[in-house]
């Protein structure tokens, strides 16, 4: 956001200096170039790349000279036209995203397993209400989902006492009172 606009003022502020001294003006600004180019070049050994900055100051001299000096820099009319293209597609696009819903962090995930494993008897569903009371908003489909990917089975087939278990507890119970 910030580069477009020292690129603006930039292209601005030497607009104005080249109206103000309209002699040489061409030439003054050929050899600005010229000497932005050689830094530059200095800077690396084979093909050159250049920074947002760079770009910026080859682009706003570059259209201070006339078509036919263009020859003198270093990059193509094709590529500072690719310049000005992208510097208005980031100003006028918004960012990529991916599709869909954003992953489930991996320490909730390892929250969920361990709450599933420590309480063999909670399904799903009360697994999320605990979550929820944590402040962890996870849709239930979510937890049932991460607990079929660990390969753990509903709440009741996970519990370890079974209807008949459970009932002749209930019954050893009552005879005793």
């Amino acid at each position: 956001m910030t580069i477009p606009c020292f690129y603006w003022l930039l292209r601005y502020l030497l607009g104005l200096s080249v109206l103000r001294c309209r002699s040489d003006a061409a030439i003054e600004i050929e050899i600005l170039v010229l000497r932005h180019e050689l830094a530059v070049l200095r800077r690396q050994v084979t093909r050159p790349s250049c920074r947002p900055a760079d770009r910026m100051v080859i682009a706003a001299l570059a259209r201070m000279l006339p078509r036919d000096r263009w020859g003198s820099v270093f990059v193509r009319p094709e590529t500072i036209r690719r310049w000005h293209r992208s510097l208005l597609a980031r100003r006028w696009t918004y960012p990529h995203r991916l599709p869909g819903r954003p992953a489930t962090s991996a320490d909730v995930r390892a929250l969920i397993l361990r709450l599933a494993g420590e309480n063999p008897g909670w399904g799903y569903r009360r697994i999320q209400g605990e979550l929820a009371g944590l402040g962890i908003w996870i849709a239930a489909s979510t937890v049932w989902s991460i607990l079929r990917q660990a390969g753990i089975d509903p709440a009741s087939r996970r519990s370890s006492e079974r209807w008949r278990e459970f009932l002749r507890a209930q019954a050893k119970r009552d005879r005793r009172l």
